[in-house]
């Protein structure tokens, strides 16, 4: 969603449950779903846990599937998405894509804005499971810095990249939130 400036600062969430149950699954899990990696270049060097998907050829109904990460996650990560959507948006929209999205030591998500319809509607919403000081996330070509243990929603209408040149991989937890109402979809800036 096109929100005003580039992130907005949720604040403090109670990540650690979610944190714990993420880095407790085995390498397997990671590539149970590789849907993104293969219909969308700028996402081949990442693996995803993915929970919740929108059947984007279903749009403009929205039509949301369970996917694999929806047994291993869904019991430590729906409370905490259903209390970042209770303190900081309009209830009663629907949760259309949840995952964790791990980048590889050394991979790359190349400048790119999202681009489905959905995008323009939803509130993308990162919360960081681990990073490392080697990461450069970036919107607009500008550095943001994500912390573990708050949440944040990006502008994922301005371009955005993500640069992970540490040792370790780096892993968000991502989900889009489009509230009650439908607004016209603006274009990439």
């Amino acid at each position: 969603m096109d929100i005003e400036g580039r992130i907005r600062e949720l604040g403090p969430v109670n990540s650690a449950p979610l944190i714990e149950r993420v880095l407790a699954q085995d390498e397997q899990a990671w590539h149970e779903e590789e849907y993104r990696q293969n219909a969308f270049e700028v996402h081949r060097d990442t693996v995803s846990m993915v929970l919740l998907f929108l059947e984007e050829n279903s749009w403009p109904d929205i039509v949301v599937d369970r996917r694999p990460g929806w047994d291993r996650l869904s019991d430590v990560a729906m409370p905490l998405m259903e209390a970042i959507i209770a303190q900081h948006y309009k209830p009663g929209g629907t949760i259309v894509r949840a995952m964790a999205a791990k980048l590889a030591a050394g991979g790359k998500i190349t400048p790119h804005c999202d681009s489905h319809p959905s995008f323009h509607l939803g509130h993308r919403i990162h919360i960081p499971i681990t990073t490392n000081s080697r990461v450069r996330f970036t919107i607009e070509g500008r550095p943001v810095r994500l912390a573990i243990g708050e949440a944040f929603e990006i502008n994922n209408q301005k371009q955005h990249s993500v640069y992970n040149k540490g040792r370790e991989d780096r892993i968000s937890f991502i989900f889009d939130y489009i509230p009650p109402g439908k607004a016209p979809a603006p274009n990439c800036q």
